[in-house]
């Protein structure tokens, strides 16, 4: 007869998981023992629990099957936290299960007790917390159409450990995610046709969704926007595109959001910043919402029609567009960046950590293939290198390449030895400055000395070395191509120590401006 924990681990590879990512715990052993016994499923044990998190934020992200990440009651479930809000905030499909004190104990304040469904809910889609060890697997089909229903994100069930061993007699529950709302597609194409400058703001990243929205703008003349790090879901180098909706998007690029009179919304939810502060649609805009699927249809609703975007996308050329840099000048970010670009493949899965650096490979890797970003919309630190390590896991084929800060590898970079022990060979660019500059900056331009922003030297190539990977430093700029095709020919990790001038915060601005005023 099966166990709850066997049960619970077929219920999850017969809905398509692959993946789960954890820091192993007492509270949840037998539920490792099932994942081992199970050969659709590949457990990956982590370093920390915000790895494990991450990792299977960016597995959901690139497969569009939840992965799970598992953590022990709570210490463990709390560092497991962070990569839980950025799935919910990014609508990535996630399954989180924890273990928990056993049920004889439960609500005594015992040894690392926590109210887990309590303390995940505002985190999460869904959550909840089992009262018997027979209604577990149901809970985990649960969370499965939870996780991946009208809103995808994380579900997340907590498990009282003694719960795992007990028998399941009963007969597996299969997932019934709840039916999307069916758009109104003939409304929509009616109001496309009559619209003078419509645009679009697409989130959507899968292939398909991505030739389906390319056909649709080049079909029926619309400006497509990519939102907020979703700029794999439109090529950024179609005369279509417009701009990318981040931080600090220049005037120009925003002109024909503000000119439009309908804006089209595509899979996904119109965040803070892709709202440019919830500015975006306007009061006397029209905003209409359809998920990619219904493209097609759209298409054979509406009549074709050409527009002339070349002004918008001439603006988004030009801010793309990279300096000269002084040739006795240490690296600078951008060169970094468009040096990677030119001698990477276009498939390359770019992983990106939160840090005023990010802006540089948001402004200058000029993204055209799906599924070929994953950043944090939520901002969170540490996100790159285990999402490069995810990544490369699920699509060993392709090259994975995290870009990061010095305050972020110094956060999770030690899942490299993670990357090691599975033979992934991701390359990891650490961009360090010493600085934490996002912070610096807001400090420095509302006239506050900087505080607590220092970091100190690291040898990330020696540190690389010393967990297995292979590690090189680049202080000048004749060190930055030969440094970068050797890390692309590794057969193991690579990590680059990119040396950076911290006066360097952001394309356009340097702290030298700010602390000279």
């Amino acid at each position: 007869m099966r166990t709850v924990a066997q049960a619970v681990a077929r219920v999850l590879a017969d809905a398509g998981v692959e993946h789960g990512f954890t820091v192993p715990g007492e509270s949840f052993l037998g539920l490792l023992d099932a994942f081992a016994e199970t050969p659709e499923l590949t457990l990956v044990s982590t370093r920390h629990e915000s790895g494990a998190a991450f990792m299977a934020e960016a597995c959901g992200k690139l497969r569009g099957v939840p992965a799970v990440a598992m953590a022990s009651r709570g210490p463990g479930a709390t560092n497991l936290s962070i990569g839980v809000h950025t799935a919910r905030q990014d609508h990535t499909p996630m399954v989180v299960l924890l273990g928990q004190v056993p049920s004889t104990k439960l609500g005594m304040e015992s040894f690392q007790e926590v109210d887990l469904a309590a303390m995940f809910a505002p985190l999460a889609n869904w959550s909840a917390q089992p009262a018997s060890a027979a209604e577990v697997p149901g809970a985990v089909a649960e969370a499965l159409a939870r996780a991946t229903g009208p809103r995808p994100g994380p579900a997340v069930v907590a498990v009282p450990s003694d719960f795992w061993d007990e028998p399941f007699p009963g007969p597996l529950p299969v997932p019934e995610p709840s039916p999307a709302e069916a758009p109104d597609v003939a409304a929509a194409a009616e109001r496309l046709g009559a619209a003078r400058s419509p645009v679009v703001i697409t989130g959507a990243r899968d292939p398909a969704s991505h030739r389906e929205l390319v056909a649709t703008a080049e079909e029926l003349g619309l400006a497509v926007y990519t939102g907020f790090r979703r700029q794999d879901s439109f090529p950024e180098d179609h005369p279509n595109f417009a701009g990318h909706l981040g931080l600090s998007v220049p005037d120009a690029q925003i002109k024909a959001l503000e000119n439009a009179d309908v804006v089209l919304s595509v899979g996904m939810r119109l965040d803070e910043v892709t709202s440019q502060g919830f500015r975006f649609p306007l009061p006397e805009q029209d905003h209409l919402r359809l998920p990619p699927s219904a493209l097609a249809e759209l298409r054979a609703r509406t009549p074709g029609r050409r527009r002339d975007w070349s002004t918008a996308h001439a603006a988004v050329r030009e801010f793309m567009a990279p300096p000269e840099f002084d040739s006795t000048s240490a690296p600078h970010p951008t060169e970094v960046v468009r040096e990677l670009r030119r001698l990477a493949p276009r498939d390359a899965v770019v992983t990106n950590d939160a840090g005023n650096f990010s802006g540089f490979a948001h402004r200058y890797w000029c993204f055209t293939e799906p599924r070929t970003q994953l950043g944090p919309c939520n901002g969170a630190m540490g996100y790159a290198v285990p999402s490069a390590v995810a990544a490369k896991l699920v699509a060993p084929e392709r090259t994975v390449l995290a870009m990061v800060g010095d305050g972020g590898a110094l956060m999770t970079g030690q899942e490299i030895e993670t990357a090691v022990r599975h033979e992934a060979p991701v390359v990891v660019v650490v961009f360090q400055n010493g600085l934490y500059g996002t912070i610096a900056l807001h400090q420095v331009k509302s006239n506050r000395p900087m505080s607590a922003v220092g970091i100190g030297a690291v040898d990330f190539a020696g540190w690389a070395r010393s967990l297995g990977a292979a590690g090189h430093t680049v202080d000048t700029r004749d060190q930055l191509e030969p440094a970068i095709r050797s890390a692309l020919g590794e057969d193991r990790p690579c990590v680059l120590d990119v040396r950076i001038d911290p006066d360097v915060l952001t394309a356009d601005a340097r702290l030298a401006d700010f602390l000279e005023s």
